[in-house]
């Protein structure tokens, strides 16, 4: 099973960026941990500030993939172009927040995306991730009883 996790604007700054809001790691300290955690799983890792490479990501993949896992940050609550895009592929998204977007400010509460994708995680910080994946796995068809 192929996934992409796919970061928008600010997430390169995790670890460092509100760590109150967003934790101490940096995403890429926690990446090796989330891969050695699924090894039958790869998952691919993409981050942009800019939203029409975000874009050009999923339009790449988003026919050949099995799975993307998306943070969209701020993107979440103003792009239409990114929901619009998720609504044309074929592969599943869950959408990924580190914070709990109910807790924040009103503004962050909606989001654009959520209709579009097959779930929403938010809240658990970096373990978000791992929750978005553990749910792609437990799709496998392995896992269910079938022959690979």
């Amino acid at each position: 099973m192929h996934l992409l996790i796919l970061n928008g604007p600010n997430l390169n700054l995790l670890g460092r960026r509100e760590p109150g809001i967003y934790g101490t790691r940096s995403f890429d300290d926690y990446l090796p941990e989330l891969r050695n955690a699924f090894p039958d799983l790869t998952i691919e890792y993409f981050q942009s500030n800019h939203e029409g490479e975000l874009l050009d990501k999923l339009h790449e993949v988003g026919y050949t993939y099995h799975g993307i896992v998306l943070n969209a940050g701020g993107y979440t609550h103003t792009s239409v172009a990114l929901a619009d895009a998720i609504a044309a592929i074929n592969a599943p998204v869950v959408e990924v927040h580190l914070s709990n977007l109910h807790a924040r400010e009103e503004f962050r509460q909606k989001s654009l995306l959520g209709k579009h994708c097959v779930g929403s995680i938010s809240g658990f910080k970096l373990e978000s991730y791992r929750l978005a994946v553990q749910y792609f796995d437990s799709l496998r068809p392995k896992r269910l009883g079938f022959k690979v």
